[in-house]
């Protein structure tokens, strides 16, 4: 059947629309004057003038209880050592003692190696804190030989314990089970740690996002659409809750050792919560490593939060990139207002600055850290 010109032309007029639809979906996104940008290209340039204070070395030289270095068994330390004067950092703690390995001979011979290179270089400026391997856990006498490990351990250097968020997470017993961080077959390494007089920095869990719905309401959305392999369903490996529970029953259990909770115990969005466990665990202090976005973004209350816990409060990092402290100097030091964060996913907000009182900083900086951690150089540090 022959069709009608006007019939052939409506039909042209469709056929070219549908190209014009479907070229433009195969188009990516481009931001113009007028066209649609994605969230993740939106970066506007603040037109808001207020004084600046970038500060890129610390008012004093600070403790840094939460660092990771993974090759100081081997490495050349003065290029490290150089980067944390450049900061006014006066001593690192690296928190990697024992490496990654699940041999505990290898492990062993990794701290021995890390150890005697600190001391034959920068004593004065390096820690190293040791680490449990949980390899083996359930079988008859384990936890006996954990505990003769840390002992020695300490005996050979180490300052202190650092538990990291695996312990709950994946950490498994010879039966296949998590072992959840209240364990009771951990509770003698546990006590041994207050018995030696040794803090115990623990890691348990991962903000609260992390386990909410990935959807519009989600304040770690970006994090974790860029991050995916962090985000957790209700039951992997269990709730939010109930690690940070358990993690709790730890402290609670053993009041005569001092625990360090990693990243404020993943309360520095809460600090009214966080506030009511400091009153309930008077063994546990606080470091604020990776949540200092969170503490710019309410400087009022974490200024209140600073001064009233002054004494309980450590400066940490975690991830070594030198060039992120500036972001904790300027919201420690300064009164600035709406400044940028280093890392859009993981703040989109601004910062501001808290303008801590110089006798609580000193605290904050190395002052809590040299009461805590035995062993340390106090000459580098005012009084």
């Amino acid at each position: 059947m022959l069709l009608s010109l006007r019939n052939l032309r409506h039909l042209t007029a469709l056929s070219a629309f549908s190209l014009l639809i479907l070229s433009a979906r195969a188009q990516p996104k481009v931001a113009t004057a007028n066209g649609p940008i994605d969230f993740e290209e939106y970066e506007p340039v603040s037109t808001l003038k207020t004084p600046e204070h970038k500060i890129t070395r610390a008012k004093y030289p600070f403790i840094d209880v939460h660092n990771h270095q993974y090759d100081m068994d081997r490495t050349d330390l003065r290029k490290l050592v150089t980067q944390m004067d450049s900061l006014n950092m006066g001593i690192m703690v690296n928190l990697s003692g024992r490496g990654f390995t699940s041999n505990v001979a290898e492990s062993s011979t990794f701290l021995g190696n890390a150890l005697a290179n600190v001391q034959k270089s920068y004593p004065k400026r390096l820690a190293i804190f040791t680490n449990i391997n949980f390899a083996n856990l359930g079988e008859p006498g384990w936890t006996e030989k954990a505990v003769k490990l840390l002992e020695d351990d300490i005996k050979n250097g180490a300052k202190g314990l650092k538990i990291y968020k695996s312990l709950g997470f994946n950490v498994k017993d010879t039966e296949g089970k998590r072992v959840r961080v209240d364990d009771p077959r951990l509770d003698a390494i546990w006590a041994k740690c207050g018995q030696l007089g040794v803090p115990v920095l623990i890691h348990t869990a991962d903000p609260k996002p992390f386990w909410d719905p990935m959807d519009r309401f989600n304040e770690r959305w970006l994090e974790l659409k860029t991050h995916p392999g962090r985000k957790r369903s209700e039951d992997n490996p269990v709730s939010w809750e109930q690690l940070i529970a358990e993690q709790h029953n730890v402290f609670r259990k053993h009041p005569k050792t001092t625990f360090i909770n990693a990243h404020m115990g993943w309360y520095p969005n809460d600090l009214v919560k966080l506030d009511s466990l400091m009153k309930v665990f008077p063994n546990m202090l606080v470091e604020i490593g990776a949540v200092i976005a969170e503490l710019g973004r309410q400087p009022r209350a974490s200024r209140k939060f600073f001064e009233k816990y002054q004494d309980r409060i450590l400066f940490g990092k975690d991830s070594w990139v030198p060039s992120e402290y500036a972001t904790y100097f300027r919201v420690l030091e300064t009164d600035d207002e709406y400044f940028p964060y280093h890392k859009k996913y993981h703040a989109f907000w601004r910062m501001y600055g808290m303008a801590l009182p110089d006798e609580v900083l000193k605290k904050v900086y190395y002052k809590n850290a040299l009461r805590i951690i035995p062993g340390l150089d106090k000459s580098q540090f005012p009084n």
